[in-house]
């Protein structure tokens, strides 16, 4: 629900920009910061609700991976964006992953599950997970103490040494403890800057609008909103109510597995 207490997909009904003029874009955070629930949009549930991921009939978690403690930032999605699978991505000559794209926000509050807030995008890196690009925005809550200071992906560099670095090897090895390989990178790894990054945003915003707007075959992912009112698949307030209340009753939740908290140390590579 919105403040007003009206159903919105977080997906489809959370605007993209905060300040369009600005490119403040709102960020939806999925997995608080130092936490290891993988949380994320579903985008395939009807109204998008935040729900941990499952694989193999398990709750999934991120491992850490030493010496890193779960997510080492307040990670989630900027809305109306769409990475299309079915675009190949000119920079990096890979399709998109179907979701959309994500945010690592590095500021020093840790936010809470759910929460919109507003975003300074400073740079982006081209995670290649499983043959998908699946760019990753580097940004700052525009309300952080220290936000007037950090302008571009340089200046993370210079205020935060080491996060950028321990950003790149928290991505390439998250996956390892899973029995898989290390992840690569498009651009050997290096960070693109503002300006590349707030044009892969414009980009993947376009994919949504045409995802919306039913002029791309999205396949399974839902696209129930509230919002966009030249959509197809705009519904109403009752209509969205009689989803949720279709939807089963939360049960309590299940307890974190004592082997989230387990330590993983391997060579790197």
């Amino acid at each position: 629900e919105d403040a007003t207490g009206r159903y919105i997909s977080p997906f489809h009904d959370i605007p993209i920009y905060a300040d369009a003029g600005k490119n403040v874009f709102n960020m939806v955070v999925e997995v608080p910061r130092w936490t290891n629930a993988k949380m994320e949009i579903a985008t395939k549930d009807p109204l998008n609700p935040i729900k941990q991921d499952v694989k193999k009939g398990k709750l999934r978690y991120v491992a850490n991976v030493f010496p890193h403690k779960g997510y080492i930032w307040n990670y989630g999605a900027i809305p109306q964006t769409w990475e299309d699978p079915g675009h190949k991505d000119e920079n990096t000559g890979c399709c998109g992953d179907n979701d959309p794209i994500d945010v690592c926000e590095i500021g020093s509050k840790v936010c809470s599950r759910g929460e919109v807030i507003k975003v300074k995008v400073l740079g982006t890196l081209a995670l290649i997970d499983e043959g998908e690009t699946d760019w990753k925005i580097i940004a700052i809550n525009v309300e952080d103490p220290e936000a007037g200071n950090y302008n571009d992906i340089s200046d993370v560099r210079r205020m935060k040494p080491g996060y950028l670095e321990a950003t790149v090897d928290w991505f390439r090895r998250y996956k390892v403890p899973d029995g898989k390989p290390e992840n690569q990178f498009a651009f050997n790894g290096e960070f693109k800057d503002k300006d590349f990054a707030v044009s892969v945003i414009k980009t993947t915003h376009e994919h949504w609008k045409a995802l919306i707007a039913k002029k791309t075959d999205g396949g399974e992912i839902n696209c129930t909103n509230l919002t966009v009112s030249d959509s197809p698949f705009c519904c109403s307030q009752e209509c969205a109510k009689a989803t949720v209340d279709a939807a089963p009753p939360c049960k309590a939740a299940n307890p974190i597995p004592p082997e989230v908290d387990k330590w993983f140390y391997y060579q790197k590579n």
